[in-house]
Order: structure tokens, then sequence, then C-alpha cells
């Protein structure tokens, strides 16, 4: 029933910015934790941000200061925005929510979006 689909990757020169979205239906309430994911080739995935049901949010150190998450509850919609885009922000990245209250890892996540692909030439 929960379905979870990415919109808003591409390709943007190094410095750039581009605002990822996350649509999800089937969700009742707002007291998921909510969170991006992101994995390069030959890497394992990694958290990139989350916001939890009552609004606190949480970054990696390699996005912080750069990107922002945020969320329309009554839309059930998750943004990234990304700033200053760097190449080894390429990925592809992944919307997330977890039933409970950890989604810092992928072990935590009950619900997967099929991803978006972000590239950041050199």
């Amino acid at each position: 029933q929960v379905q979870l689909v990415e919109s808003g990757g591409g390709s943007v020169q190094a410095g750039g910015s581009l605002r990822l979205s996350c649509a999800a239906s089937g969700v009742n309430g707002s007291r998921y934790c909510m969170a991006w994911f992101r994995q390069a080739p030959g890497l394992e995935r990694e958290g990139v941000a989350r916001i939890a049901g009552d609004g606190p949010t949480t970054y990696a150190d390699a996005v912080k200061g750069r990107f922002t998450i945020s969320k329309d509850s009554d839309k059930s919609i998750l943004y990234l925005q990304m700033n200053n885009l760097k190449p080894e922000d390429t990925a592809m990245y992944y919307c997330a929510i977890a039933r409970r209250d950890r989604c810092s890892a992928p072990g935590d996540i009950t619900y997967w979006g099929k991803g978006t692909l972000v590239t950041i030439p050199s």
C-alpha cells in the first residue's frame, strides 16, 4: 500500500543546486521517521539526512551546511534541498520511511523509494 516516489534528480555542475522531492502515498499520520539515503557505485548505502516525526533534523557530516531536509506532513511530501553540490555527492538518492523512531541506518527502514540519480561531474 505504501509507495514512495522520488523526483528532482539530474546533472548539474559543481557548486549548483537541486531539490529532491518524495511523494508518499498510503502513509497514515505524521509520526514516521523520514530520511534520505544515497549510494554511490561500489559503496554502501549511507544516511544523508533525517527528520523525526516531531521535526528535529540530523545530517551527515559530509552535507552539513549544504543540504536541508524538510517535509510537508499534510501533503505527505519529503524534500531535500541540496546546495553547493560537489562531485562526491554523485549517487543514487533514496527516500525512506521508518514506522518507528529510528531511521539512521538502512536496517531501520520500513519503506524505500526506487531512487533518483544525482550526477555532479568533475
